[in-house]
């Protein structure tokens, strides 16, 4: 460890920090001494999380001290005066509590002792974070992480319900009723070693309440009485209903807010909403449900003289009272007109509490309607288990409503913050798609329907409401705030502490560069006019099949939107250009649904480390899964591509109405951005927030390439991170990119630190002689190679031969490569280096892919000439069998030679099939000869489809290609009908060049 001084407060570093790091823990210090709020930005790969927890525990630490001094001095002075309250109550907390007596005689005498909030976007961001403390001096301080229901409930019954809300309410009412058993264990748990001595994240807590029988969600309320850092998603900090019900104290403590690039959508979207009329129609309908539900236990009781088996916390005059609410805020929603249907109404904020009034709900009776609301969903939730009532989703809905609209409407000046801070658009509501499940609660649409948005448009208005809860101090921070001025301007707080700090990577590490035309000069440009023409899709994917091949490793590769990725990617599959691409790296493609996410991701970090594959591609949106808080570091990111502009949709009303408002102030004298410059922004932060995956960490290297003309443009220039700006390059023509790709890469390799296991063959690093499906000879590859690097570096003036490249893809070159090796002996035969570059190709395809491929092939019939495979005999008379020891290797005793040639086998069968088994348990893991022992015995007792047998075979011989002779051999064992199949798979596999 190492100690450092800063602003009087000694913080202990894991290493001896860097400037930048010095920088940065000394303006979250001087935020946390003086109370001031901070904006912070220092680049990933700084250590800006490890910097930003050690020196705040450590200024933590010593505030703990200074109060702790004060209330002994206090003790002494009472003790002096004849008042000796606070010092008996000190002592009797310190003897019993020992660490918690500051806390106790805090809460007797009204002392605040601060607590750091450490907020961050996700929960494994969080956890990442929580790694940091454990390696630092200060993992023995008081820790906890909140969560929901959703991560920590361990319950069976509760755990199992997909729906948050009715988990929430499930919970409650087992809590009530005192059923749940490990919420009743939390209480003589609270203070377990395990629980109290370790720094627990959401999985550590679910584990630990497993083993302990114990509830981690309530059990993290528990230590949160006590903990000194407090770890939470920051929607828990800037949602006004999650602070509440998580019981979250701010009062005189710090809130820090990692990764805050999306604090400002995060607040407007915390206290905005949307109702609609069919909500409201549902609201009657759930009412009504349990109106009749009443009305029928009513009649029970009268039928058999039963006492009321359930005891509800309302009653019927109170569903009468909250029905005709509901009719009344219906009739207001009904009397709203709409003259342009096509663009809707926009009204103030202010209009809301007006459209509420109609229906007499105010400020005063919200919170009773709530109150009263949450009681029928309890009911809706838990006690009535039919599973075709409602479940009270459409009153949850309506009470978030009461609960933003009223959460500070008893004063005048919050009304007429939401007058300036907010807008009503009311749209006529489009019908949603019904559902083909015949089994769903049919939904209730109205014709005429109107959706209500209740939008705010000042990140501002949410900040200021932690503000006005005598939080101490609040620092922003991220990798990506750049610019500062106008995020400051948005978040419309006093910002006393800036600060932009440099990266750590010298210019030798990054290779930035615009790219405004592809490979045949064609504009790249994905606007609005042009992202659909066939030219520029074309254009834009020969130049990533190209750049592909040049860039070592993971290759991230972001389009602006999800549509605009599916379109490249469907005209590219019909051109086949696709293909082309996935040859030289296997391509990912984010899912836009959380489903499968976690697998894709994992198969994409799996090829990188296979090295039987030249990296991967990872095809990706801004704003999406993985351009936020993935860790691309070394091999898994080598380069990004961001092929275009994310801009919001243009025409969604909520970004009209966004710009419409900063115009507004703008308007008035106000420091603002105006629209257009908003709308800029938001897409040159979702590329900032790409570009970081990429470079995690001092030693990292890679290239960042913006392939679109528009980067060019020197104002968007300007709102890129600070640390970038000084490296942006425009290259002059494409064969440029290729040479100061390849320099900058063969220098990476040759002088920057290599992580373990990450190498990189230098001969590889440029354009492939010829392409990777038809590269038969090692030779040829070597020679070619050789020629097209010494052609780049003759030409130093810029001038890279790229023809040498378009030569190499031409049918001449193929069909010679082809003639001159090409035989089914040479296919055969054992070498020390697979006979095709795979670190280059595409994984083995299927019998089905090759099939298709081969009926649609329209290559000259030279490629796919019949090549005769000669039966495999056994001879009857066994004594004239030599012993297995006089053959030369297995290939021979699989009936075939060193050449490949096929022989006849002299081996009886019973004892062939017993060698065979031994090399292949000898050749194969233990794990994939399971797989092949149940392949066989499917296939001799139960399925005999032979071409199914064939695919898992070359799942587990052709993947390992120097077993491609165990393939060829099982040949022996195949049922007489499955011989003639088995050649002709054969013949496929070499005429496709799979092998």
């Amino acid at each position: 460890m190492t100690e450092i001084t800063l602003k009087g407060v000694t913080v202990q570093f894991p290493f001896k920090p860097y400037q930048v790091q010095e920088d940065y823990m000394a303006k979250v210090i001087e935020c946390l001494q003086d109370g001031k709020n901070g904006v912070l930005e220092s680049p990933t790969g700084t250590g800006k999380t490890l910097s930003l927890l050690c020196s705040s525990l450590a200024w933590l630490i010593v505030k703990k001290a200074q109060i702790q001094s004060q209330a002994l001095s206090m003790g002494a002075l009472d003790q002096l005066s004849g008042g000796s309250d606070f010092a008996e109550q000190f002592s009797k907390n310190l003897d019993k509590g020992g660490g918690k007596a500051l806390v106790q005689t805090q809460n007797t005498f009204g002392w605040s002792m601060p607590k750091i909030i450490y907020a961050s976007r996700t929960h494994s961001q969080l956890s990442q974070a929580m790694q940091e403390l454990k390696r630092s001096a200060y993992k023995h301080v008081n820790v906890t992480v909140l969560g929901s229901r959703d991560q920590l409930c361990i319950h069976p019954e509760v755990a199992k319900e997909t729906n948050s809300a009715t988990k929430i309410h499930m919970c409650q009412a087992k809590i009530k009723a005192r059923t749940c058993y490990y919420y009743n264990n939390v209480e003589a748990r609270k203070d377990d070693p395990t629980i109290r001595q370790n720094i627990l994240d959401i999985e550590d807590l679910v584990k630990t309440g497993q083993k302990l029988k114990c509830c981690p969600y309530y059990l993290t309320r528990e230590l949160k009485q006590s903990a000194d850092i407090i770890f939470m998603p920051y929607n828990y900090i800037l949602d006004p209903k999650t602070r509440k019900n998580q019981s979250i104290e701010i009062q005189n403590n710090v809130v820090l807010l990692d990764e805050a690039h999306n604090v400002e959508k995060i607040c407007e979207e915390a206290t905005s909403l949307q109702i609609s009329s069919t909500d409201i129609a549902v609201c009657i309908d759930e009412i009504t449900a349990v109106m009749k539900d009443m009305i029928d236990e009513t009649n029970e009781q009268n039928d058999f003289e039963t006492p009321n088996a359930v005891q509800k916390d309302f009653t019927a005059e109170d569903l009468c009272n909250l029905k005709a609410m509901f009719l009344e805020v219906e009739k207001a929603i009904d009397a709203i007109v709409i003259t342009r249907t096509d663009e809707g109404e926009t009204f103030s904020g202010g209009y809301i509490f007006d459209l509420l009034e109609k229906a007499d709900i105010s400020h005063g009776k919200s919170q009773l309607i709530c109150d009263k609301l949450d009681k029928i969903i309890l009911y809706l939730t838990t006690v009535n288990t039919s599973s075709f009532i409602r479940k009270g989703n459409a009153l949850q809905k309506f009470c978030d409503l009461l609960r933003v609209v009223f959460v500070g409407a008893n004063s005048q000046n919050y009304r007429e913050r939401v007058k300036r801070c907010y807008k009503v658009y009311i749209q006529v509501e489009q019908p949603k798609k019904s559902s083909k499940n015949v089994w769903e609660t049919k939904k209730i649409t109205k014709s005429d329907g109107k959706l209500i948005s209740y939008w705010c448009f000042s990140p501002g208005f949410g900040m200021q409401q932690i503000l006005d809860q005598g939080v101490r101090s609040v620092v922003l921070t991220s990798g990506t705030l750049s610019p500062l001025k106008p995020f400051i301007s948005e978040i419309g707080i006093d910002i006393a502490v800036q600060l932009e700090n440099p990266h750590i990577v010298t210019e030798k590490q990054i290779c930035v560069g615009i790219i405004s035309a592809g490979h045949d000069g064609y504009t790249l440009n994905s606007s609005y006019n042009t992202r659909n023409d066939p030219k520029y899709i074309g254009s834009l994917g020969e130049t990533i099949k190209i750049l592909s091949s040049i860039l070592p490793h993971g290759l991230l590769i972001f389009f602006p939107s999800y549509p605009i990725m599916r379109t490249c990617q469907e005209e590219w599959q019909k051109t086949g250009k696709w293909t082309q691409i996935e040859n030289k790296k296997p391509i990912f493609v984010e899912p836009q649904s959380k489903d499968g996410f976690n697998s894709i991701i994992n198969e994409y970090y799996n090829k990188i480390n296979d090295p039987h594959h030249k990296g991967a591609i990872f095809m990706a949106v801004c704003r999406g899964k993985v351009s936020e808080g993935l860790d691309f570091a070394n091999a898994n990111g080598r380069a990004v591509i961001i092929t275009g502009l994310p801009f919001p949709p243009l025409k969604d009303p909520r970004v009209i109405l966004k710009q419409r408002y900063l115009e507004e102030n703008k308007a008035l004298g106000k420091i603002s951005l105006t629209g257009q410059q908003w709308y800029q922004l938001e897409a040159s932060r979702a590329v900032n927030q790409a570009i970081g995956r990429i470079i995690r960490h001092k030693n990292d290297y890679g290239a960042i390439l913006l392939c679109d003309c528009r980067f060019d443009n020197p104002s968007f220039k300007q709102q890129l991170s600070a640390w970038i700006r000084p490296r942006i390059k425009k290259f002059p023509n494409f064969k440029t990119v290729i040479k100061d790709l390849q320099i900058f890469f063969k220098y990476a390799q040759t002088n920057l630190p290599q992580p373990s296991g990450s190498t990189i063959d230098i001969s590889d690093l440029s354009l492939p002689a010829v392409p990777a499906q038809f590269d038969t000879s090692g030779v040829r590859r070597r020679q070619m190679n050789a020629k097209v690097n010494e052609t780049a570096s003759q030409n130093e003036n810029g001038n890279f031969d790229i023809s040498s490249y378009y030569r190499c893809e031409s049918h001449q070159c193929v069909e010679k490569s082809i003639s001159q090796n090409n035989s089914f002996a040479s296919l055969l035969e054992a070498k020390p280096k697979p006979i095709i570059n795979f670190s280059i190709c595409k994984p083995p395809k299927t019998i089905s892919s090759v099939l298709l491929d081969v009926a649609s092939s329209n290559e000259p019939s030279i490629k796919r000439r019949k090549l005769k495979i000669k039966p495999v005999n056994f001879h009857s008379d066994e004594s004239a069998i030599p012993s297995t020891s006089t053959l030369t290797n297995t290939h021979e005793l699989f009936g075939h030679n060193n050449s490949g040639q096929a022989v006849n086998s002299v081996i009886p069968k019973k004892e062939q099939a017993a060698q065979y088994v031994k090399e292949v348990k000898k050749s194969l893991s233990k794990e994939t000869f399971k797989t092949f022992k149940t392949i066989v015995s499917e296939y001799q007792t139960g399925d005999s489809n032979v071409t199914k047998l064939l695919i898992k075979l070359e799942k587990i011989f052709i993947e390992n290609h120097k077993l491609k002779h165990l393939l060829i051999g099982f040949k022996t064992f195949l049922k007489p009908d499955h011989l003639e199949p088995f050649d002709e798979h054969v013949k496929l596999m070499q005429d496709s060049n799979i092998w």
